[in-house]
Parts: C-alpha cells; sequence; structure tokens
C-alpha cells in the first residue's frame, strides 16, 4: 500500500496530499551508515582510548547518522590482536578483519574498504595522531552532498627529520598531482559511488591519495592537525616511507622515464659538440692527448647508463609484480 507525503505546492503554497510509494518513504526517512576504518598495526596500547572517544564522537553526531568501525589488524605481534577481540565482544558495531601477515598500511585500509557496508567510508590511524572530532567534520560536508573529503595536514606536531622528509616527498609528487595538497592526506571520505569507483583500480603498488585524486569527482580539502604521537613509537620507519615512496611516485608519475630522455638527449649534444672540437683540433694539427679526456667520458657516460638502467629496472619490475596478479591481502579471520 502506498504512504501519502504532505507538501506545499510552489505556485500558490496550497497544500497537497501526494502519493508515493513506501520505497520512497524509506529512502526519507532511512538512516545512512559510515563505516569508519582503522588499520591497525601494533597499537595495543591505544586501541582501547581510541575505541573510547571514536564511539563517543560517532554517538554525538546526527540521529540521521549510524556506524560501524572496523579494525583491520595488518599482522600485529604487540597483543593488538588481543584488544580487538575484547573490543568486538562488547561492542556489536565493531568489525574485526584479520589479516594472515603484515601487507602493509594501504592493502589494510583497501580491505577495510571491501569490507565495509556504509554508505560512506572513511579511515582514520590508529596511533591518535588524527583527531577524530575530524570524521564529523568529515561527515558534515558528506551529508551537504560531498562525494571525497580529504582531510590534509596543515601543521603537524612530528620531529624535524619527519617534517623535512614529508615535505620533500609532497613536493616531488605535487608535480605529477598538482591538486595533492602540500601536507598531503592521509585521512579521507568516500561516498559510496566514489567509494566504488576507486575499488575499480586494480593495481599492486598503489598510492592512496593519487588513487582518490584520480577517479574525478570533486573534492572537498578540510584542515586538520597532525597530533603528537601519545605513546610508544611509530613502526613506518625511514626504509618504509622511503619503499613507499618509490613504489608510489613511480606509479603515479613518468617524470624520471621523461628525465632519462632529457639527460640523453643533453649528453648526445654534448658529445657532437666535443666531437666538433676534436675534428677542429686535428685540422688545426693539435689534436688532443692523453688517457684523461677518455677516462672522464667513459666514467660520466657509465654512470649515466647505470642510472638509467635503474630507473627502468624499477618500471620493469612493477610490470613482472602486476603480471603475478597476486592478492594484496590475504585475511585470516573476519569477526562481524
Amino acid at each position: 500500500m502506498a504512504g501519502f507525503y504532505h507538501f506545499f505546492d510552489e505556485g500558490g503554497g496550497k497544500a497537497k496530499d501526494k502519493l508515493m510509494s513506501h520505497a520512497q518513504l524509506a529512502n526519507l526517512t532511512r538512516m545512512r551508515t559510515l563505516s569508519v576504518v582503522v588499520p591497525v598495526y601494533n597499537n595495543a596500547e591505544t586501541l582501547a582510548e581510541l575505541h573510547r572517544q571514536l564511539v563517543g564522537h560517532l554517538e554525538s553526531l546526527t540521529p540521521q547518522v549510524d556506524h560501524e568501525v572496523i579494525y583491520v589488524n595488518d599482522g600485529s605481534t604487540d597483543g593488538s590482536l588481543v584488544v580487538l577481540k575484547e573490543l568486538r565482544a562488547k561492542d556489536a558495531r565493531v568489525v574485526l578483519v584479520d589479516l594472515s601477515r603484515n601487507f602493509g598500511q594501504v592493502p589494510a585500509i583497501i580491505a577495510g574498504w571491501d569490507h565495509a557496508r556504509g554508505d560512506a567510508v572513511v579511515n582514520i590511524a590508529a596511533d591518535l595522531q588524527d583527531p577524530v572530532e575530524q570524521v564529523g567534520r568529515m561527515a558534515a560536508e558528506w551529508e551537504k552532498g560531498a562525494d571525497i573529503v580529504a582531510s590534509y595536514r596543515e601543521e603537524r606536531q612530528d620531529g624535524l627529520g619527519s617534517r623535512l622528509a614529508s615535505s620533500l616527498a609532497y613536493s616531488f609528487w605535487r608535480w605529477s598531482l598538482p591538486q595533492l595538497p602540500p601536507g598531503g592526506f592521509d585521512t579521507a571520505l568516500l561516498s559510496r559511488r566514489a567509494l566504488e569507483a576507486v575499488k575499480q583500480l586494480q593495481e599492486r603498488n598503489r598510492f592512496f591519495q593519487g588513487d582518490i585524486l584520480w577517479v574525478g569527482f570533486d573534492v572537498k580539502f578540510i584542515p586538520q592537525a597532525r597530533l603528537a604521537r601519545p605513546t610508544g613509537a611509530s613502526g613506518y620507519t625511514f626504509d618504509k616511507k622511503l619503499r613507499y615512496f618509490l613504489k608510489s611516485y613511480l606509479s603515479v608519475s613518468y617524470l624520471p622515464i621523461r628525465f632519462m630522455s632529457l639527460v640523453g638527449f643533453l649528453t648526445a649534444l654534448a658529445g657532437f659538440v666535443y666531437t666538433g672540437v676534436v675534428l677542429h683540433a686535428y685540422t688545426q694539427g693539435k689534436p688532443p692527448f692523453g688517457w684523461t679526456p677518455i677516462m672522464l667520458a667513459i666514467l660520466i657516460l657509465g654512470g649515466l647508463i647505470m642510472i638509467m638502467l635503474g630507473i627502468i629496472g624499477e618500471y620493469v619490475w612493477r610490470i613482472y609484480d602486476e603480471t603475478k596478479r597476486k592478492p594484496i591481502y590475504i585475511v585470516k579471520d573476519l569477526l562481524r
């Protein structure tokens, strides 16, 4: 049976009764769900406090938004899984995705995306460095109609070395992605249709920010401060950061290949010019002699060739890695 929807006529302001289906009425009154994805790697000390803050904040949002919290255990070795199981036993809205080993932060986020049932999904760090209030600010923009809301770092309370390395990395990334904020972003909200678009991307070597910006939906950027880590040391070591930078940069940029072409052209041009100099000197009866110029040319050209082969090898390795079609994560256990 149909229901009646009471509204005012736009022309004369006269009230009318319009026949609507129950499905249409349900869409008007249906509570929308927000899925919060939290990748976890050795965060046992902060998980209980994070969950307390996060749930308290989510429950303070507008009544029209329900929530689920998806914790993805990315091969933790410090007892994080035990804490997560305790949270799952106490809160029915907790979903626990336990991966078979450590696959990395981005695969863990994607695993959370794949198991999210909400109308929108947002990821947040497990180390309490992202303020949980940012989730509400992003949800508010989503309620206004935004498909993607990116929370960029306006300031960060990290060490000088981390800030300098991050600034340098994002300077390189912005050459290929000029819409990327100077401080980058790790926290983002995606509507269901934006999420389904991002999930169509199947590369193994992923760049989280690049994938989100590539799909083409309008992006709303809002600032946030990155808080100081309250306890423990980050497991995201310099080695991991460097590997992620190389992997992600080569996935979004052809600049190294083009730089190689430019260097090759300039080297060839210099070779032609030097050839002219040598021929001119020969015609004047003063040809260059000695092994120094020859050795310099061999060393410079040999070094350039090895560097170029290394860059080409990085791209070829990624092609080979893609052809193996291995999954980017494996789920060992799922508690929903």
